[in-house]
């Protein structure tokens, strides 16, 4: 089980970092090709801390079956995703995070590994899948953890997992500055709601996205693009156009996402009723 963070005796720390997302379009099935376009995008952004990319980046997301997604997916730790992000985490000092197709066993799920310049390499499994993902892959059976990494202390969630708060709160009490969100989105109320995902915890939030279209599967998806860096307050930070590959980066102060108060006598974490949330853990009847 991952460690709660204990706000009361944390260190200060006194940090500017540059964190970032890398906005593409993955084509379909060339994980070889996407993993390239994503070694020029990462090293383009030279000085960044943290480069976000975006969910599915290696293979495109309109995938038909679990027969076909078995020819991309890929173990976590093993495969060419898992090499090539350690190699390129190393080589430009980055700390990186992609979304990627993951096999485990007879499984597959929707996946994000976090790889450090160090070495590391975190995965996590999309908790809320959307659509016909429920088709494809099993629900994240990971805890939402958070990685201590050069780069600040970063949690990681995907794509749908930003419309149920709990997960960006328990990211946030496991002690998350930053929370990197890659992201197919296809509706346009994510990069809104990212207001309350950070405000609400006090956290920052680097949702990257894609852009393009797929035609697949007897249908036809735009994604929104408009990848964004969302600050400690609900403001926006950097935004991407709708339809462009490009990269964004900001600096950021990793004090202000440990300090969790609004005023001298309210608190994001010690003002909880804990007493009285008794419901949440219920079981839906």
């Amino acid at each position: 089980m991952c460690p709660l963070f204990n706000f009361s005796e944390r260190e200060a720390v006194n940090s500017i970092r540059k964190i970032g997302y890398a906005q593409f379009f993955p084509e379909f099935g060339e994980v070889q090709k996407n993993l390239e376009i994503v070694a020029t995008l990462v090293r383009s952004t030279e000085g960044a801390d943290l480069i976000v990319l975006p969910e599915l980046a290696t293979t495109g997301y309109e995938i038909l079956d679990t027969e076909e997604l078995a020819t991309f997916a890929e173990t976590f730790n093993s495969g060419p995703t898992s090499e090539h992000m350690l190699a390129l985490a190393r080589e430009t000092e980055t700390t990186l995070v992609i979304g990627y197709a993951e096999r485990a066993g007879d499984r597959f799920f929707n996946s994000a590994m976090l790889a450090t310049p160090d070495g590391r390499l975190t995965n996590y499994r999309k908790i809320q899948l959307f659509d016909r993902e429920n088709d494809l892959f099993s629900p994240g059976d990971i805890e939402p953890c958070v990685v201590d990494t050069p780069a600040g202390r970063i949690g990681m969630m995907i794509c749908f997992d930003w419309t149920f708060p709990e997960i960006a709160r328990i990211l946030t009490l496991r002690g998350a500055q930053i929370i990197a969100h890659p992201s197919n989105l296809v509706m346009p109320y994510c990069q809104r709601a990212m207001f309350a995902r950070c405000l609400e915890n006090g956290v920052y939030a680097v949702t990257a996205n894609r852009v393009g279209v797929e035609e697949r599967v007897g249908r036809r998806i735009q994604f929104t693009g408009m990848s964004q860096i969302t600050g400690h307050r609900g403001d926006v930070l950097h935004r991407a156009s709708a339809d462009e590959q490009e990269v964004g980066i900001v600096a950021i102060d990793l004090t202000l996402a440990d300090d969790k108060s609004y005023n001298s006598y309210n608190h994001r974490i010690h003002d909880r009723r804990i007493d009285l949330y008794g419901e949440l853990l219920k079981e839906p009847e």
